[in-house]
């Protein structure tokens, strides 16, 4: 049989988890399927799937050639794209990841616009905040705010948003500002631990890193609730400036100790195709990184 063939089928078995679920999703009979996929392991000469009566399981070896198998198939899609050719026409289903409130403020209108321009394509968008395994998950373009590690992955920088603290003008006017980051000891302090980990906060100025350990009054897992928080006079909170840019612009909040801000995080489109962009992809890049590109995160 096709090498390519029994890749595929393996790949629908286990993403259907069973036999029967990847022989519809192939319009095949359930026997061919299970001679295909016993066809590989012997091809192989190992075995790739524990069965039962009631499931199917993937050993070590099956785990690592899944992966193997579904990177390779994504790159002969991708070398069919391109000899389509640079001007095909985007179609097939293409899917985004983001952090939950940056995809729906910023990630989605960029979307909503690429869908216009080209119907044929459908875009499944994964807005949940983890980073998210691109391979795994399927998943062809992230939208990430954060230091990249060294990849294999494609990945240009679209912009970037600061790292601040801020409080409501009530707040500050009946607590003070403070003027240097030891001052945020006499304030009460909101955590938001996605970006605050543990209870220490690093500071910069003229290249001198200072680290403030804090007992915060609040300690919350997300960032609206630090945003309403501090909006609701409680104390100082530090966030990413995308996430309270409407408090800032309309005055509900005002950024305090800018002056020993951490470097600005950078924002990254990432793509997982190699050397030959899928239309879909190519275009998706394109039009994302221009539309990042023309907005401010104050």
């Amino acid at each position: 049989m096709n090498r390519f063939h029994l890749m595929s089928v393996y790949i629908a078995v286990v993403d259907a988890q069973g036999f029967a679920g990847g022989a519809r999703k192939l319009h095949m009979s359930p026997p061919a399927v299970t001679r295909a996929v016993a066809a590989l392991e012997e091809r192989l000469g190992i075995k790739l799937l524990n069965r039962t009566t009631r499931y199917v399981r993937m050993t070590e070896a099956g785990q690592k050639y899944y992966e193997d198998a579904k990177h390779i198939i994504a790159l002969a899609d991708e070398a069919d794209g391109a000899a389509l050719g640079i001007h095909a026409e985007p179609r097939g289903q293409l899917t985004v990841t983001a952090s939950v409130l940056f995809g729906r403020l910023y990630v989605m209108p960029g979307i909503i616009a690429y869908l216009r321009r080209y119907p044929a394509v459908k875009v499944n968008a994964l807005f949940v905040d983890r980073v998210v395994n691109m391979l795994e998950e399927g998943v062809d373009v992230a939208i990430r705010i954060a230091e990249l590690p060294d990849s294999s992955y494609r990945a240009q920088q679209v912009g970037s948003v600061r790292r601040v603290l801020c409080a409501s003008p009530d707040y500050l006017d009946k607590h003070g500002i403070p003027q240097t980051p030891q001052d945020l000891l006499k304030h009460q302090i909101i955590l938001a631990r996605g970006l605050n980990p543990n209870d220490e906060m690093r500071f910069l100025r003229d290249d001198q890193t200072q680290t403030v350990k804090l007992q915060p009054v609040l300690s919350v897992s997300d960032n609206d609730s630090a945003a309403n928080a501090a909006m609701a006079n409680l104390g100082i909170t530090h966030l990413l400036s995308y996430q309270i840019t409407e408090p800032l612009q309309t005055g509900k909040l005002k950024i305090v100790l800018s002056e020993f801000e951490s470097p600005p995080v950078p924002i990254h489109i990432v793509h997982r195709e190699g050397r030959h962009s899928s239309a879909k992809v190519r275009s998706f890049v394109d039009l994302m990184a221009s539309h990042l590109r023309t907005l401010h995160f104050f």
